[in-house]
């Protein structure tokens, strides 16, 4: 069995990290041996985790969520899991405005 989980640092960060054992490591992080990240952050709060059977399964969402927006990692810990696709880097932007002859399109300079 392993955990990913997610931290909410004193500064108002987010720590995304992996792990065999959740209790032991969250001792750690407490103690400031956790990770480098939060050593410098502490207090930290779990504020979101979730159990896997495969060590590599959470470790590959450790570092999925690593990538992740605040936004995104807010939906996560609120459970508001319909939201994630939505808030994927990229996703819901509007492409740059291809180059046009329409003179209703340009900027006019």
């Amino acid at each position: 069995m392993a955990w990913a989980y997610l931290l909410h640092c004193a500064d108002d960060s987010y720590y995304a990290g992996s792990a065999r054992d959740l209790d032991v490591r969250m001792a750690d992080h407490a103690s400031g041996h956790g990770a480098e990240y939060t050593a410098k952050r502490l207090p930290v709060r779990l504020v979101w985790a979730e159990e896997f059977e495969r060590v590599d399964d959470a470790w590959a969402l450790e570092r999925r969520i690593h990538g992740w927006s605040r936004a995104k990692k807010e939906a996560l810990i609120d459970g508001r899991f319909d939201d994630l696709p939505t808030l994927s880097r990229g996703r819901g932007r509007k492409p740059p405005e291809e180059a046009s002859d329409d003179p209703s399109t340009s900027s006019g300079n």
